[in-house]
């Protein structure tokens, strides 16, 4: 694979992908797929020089991963439907090395020539919070029914200094990473498309949070044991976040021990809850600007057609957008069987995580997607992963904190937890 500028707004990488297969015409030239990976550095007027980099070629319908170094001059594989991933370090102009990296996700590759424009991005250091832990999935009651308002996000401080929580967003995304549409206009490149914000109030400097501290952000902040034994103790959560319902049937629970979020906006009319089987991204953004501005001015309208067996049907809806420099931390949530797209661009998350294989998986409850142990600081404080990929980043489907920490119901049957982990899956009594 060489690399090469052909215009002073992009880098090609040129590679080709000759068919293997037992087709009786392999020896045509239509057997072969050619494949041209365009960089588009358009918004750069210096493109840095790549090197010790790698193309990853993940089989969409296999899950099969195939990773080429950027100088070899040829690759074999075969035509289907692709994930096209690069990484990449550079040298930037101002003498700092950077991590740079692409994504194209399902991309068909086709017999002949094919041409794929994928944007790169340098990755940037994390210098804010962190999610840690999302718990959507829920418990159980005894009886068997789902128990709902116990869900939870943790944020982390992941830095070596002081940070404050105050003006912090937390949003759950408009689009859902299982079901993927062509929306016009596409601003993915600029803004996610989200439907709930509330952000933790404060004067800037209300909310400090040290260099390995947790913030506990409850969907509500009680004692869940009290109405199902399953359950566990959110009363002592940092905040949660309160609806004031119109539905007179669905009413929330306003914890007198929790501080309430700020609630900027929410789709719904009774109260909002995480998706309980992770069909969205969540994450957390500093806002520049006050809430009636940014309700006044971020208003998205957008167009998508739905194609199913009785025909197409153009549709148009709005939500609110997000400007990507304002977003802190995204993780896309999905489940195995169901998971078609990210629902934001690449620079902010480029994998996805997930609490259950199949839709409605009934294993699901119980479980979180918990971010993984690094290392530790200096100071002994945990680090945990973040190179903004959530595949990477998370242990999926694992016993959520709360759970560890209180002793708590880890099944149905109200069989108590006794491990404790860092992550999910890394003992604490194995690093002591």
């Amino acid at each position: 694979m060489s690399v090469r500028n052909l215009i002073p707004a992009a880098i090609f990488i040129i590679f080709t992908i000759w068919t293997a297969s037992c087709d009786e015409h392999l020896d045509s030239p239509d057997s072969g797929a050619s494949v041209e990976i365009i960089l588009d550095w358009s918004e750069t007027t210096d493109p840095p020089e790549l090197y010790d980099g790698k193309v990853t070629m993940k089989n969409v319908n296999t899950g099969v991963l195939t990773t080429y170094s950027l100088d070899m001059a040829e690759i074999e594989s075969a035509p289907g439907l692709y994930d096209i991933s690069l990484e990449a370090s550079a040298d930037m102009p101002n003498g700092v090395k950077a991590e740079v990296k692409a994504l194209s996700q399902s991309v068909t590759i086709n017999a002949g020539m094919n041409k794929i424009k994928i944007t790169p991005f340098c990755s940037v250091t994390n210098d804010d919070f962190i999610i840690s832990e999302i718990f959507f999935s829920g418990t159980l009651q005894p009886s068997g029914n789902q128990y709902y308002g116990d869900d939870y996000v943790k944020l982390y401080n992941n830095t070596d200094h002081l940070l404050y929580a105050d003006g912090l967003t937390l949003f759950e995304s408009k689009f859902k990473t299982t079901q993927k549409f062509d929306y016009t206009p596409d601003i993915m490149g600029q803004a996610m498309t989200v439907h709930a914000l509330y952000t933790i109030p404060g004067n800037g400097k209300e909310y400090p949070v040290q260099p390995g501290e947790y913030l506990l952000i409850a969907d509500t902040g009680i004692d869940h044991r009290v109405i199902n034994p399953n359950s566990f103790d959110l009363s002592d959560a940092d905040f949660e976040w309160y609806d004031l319902s119109t539905q007179p049937a669905h009413l929330d629970i306003d914890s007198p021990t929790v501080p309430n979020l700020d609630k900027w906006y929410c789709y719904t009319l009774s109260f909002f809850m995480l998706h309980n089987r992770g069909f969205s991204a969540y994450g957390i953004a500093r806002i520049p600007v006050d809430r009636q501005q940014y309700l006044n001015d971020y208003w998205y309208s957008y167009d998508y057609t739905i194609v199913v067996p009785a025909g197409s049907f153009p549709m148009s809806q709005s939500a609110y957008r997000l400007p990507n420099e304002w977003i802190v931390d995204v993780v896309n949530c999905s489940v195995q069987a169901k998971y078609e797209w990210n629902v934001c661009h690449p620079s902010l998350d480029m994998g996805w995580t997930y609490c259950g294989t199949i839709d409605h998986d009934k294993t699901r409850y119980f479980h979180a997607v918990r971010r993984k142990l690094a290392g530790f600081s200096r100071d002994g404080h945990p680090v945990f992963q973040d190179t903004n990929n959530s595949t990477s980043d998370f242990n999926p489907f694992v016993t959520p904190s709360e759970i560890e920490i209180q002793g708590t119901a880890v099944d149905i049957n109200g069989t108590p937890c006794t491990t404790r982990t860092y992550d999910g899956v890394t003992p604490v009594a194995a690093i002591k």
